[in-house]
């Protein structure tokens, strides 16, 4: 893809950002050599590669599903003003 200094510009004005003649040929410079580096790994072969999620193969080791602490609910609500089979009440704030 082959980006001129006019493309540049058009988009910093549609993206509201004031840029000065020398700002705009740098960043022509930089999204000329982003848009080569894309070009050149679209050049690699890739048939018979699966796709990956993450770039290196890992797994996470899951852990047995247990419960490791009590029930204290009943210590919680005991220093809530108000409750009522097992949940918080609260004052109406919406009519």
């Amino acid at each position: 893809m082959s980006l001129k200094i006019e493309d540049v510009k058009r988009v910093a004005h549609l993206a509201r950002i004031a840029v000065t003649e020398a700002e705009a040929e740098e960043v022509l410079g930089k999204l000329t050599g982003i848009f080569g580096l894309i070009e050149e790994m679209r050049r690699v072969d890739t048939t018979g590669i699966a796709p990956m999620s993450h770039a290196a193969d890992v797994t996470l080791e899951l852990r047995e599903d247990k419960v490791t602490e009590t029930d204290r609910h009943v210590l919680y609500q005991s220093a809530a003003p108000a409750t009522a089979d097992g949940l918080y009440l609260v004052p109406k704030v919406i009519e």
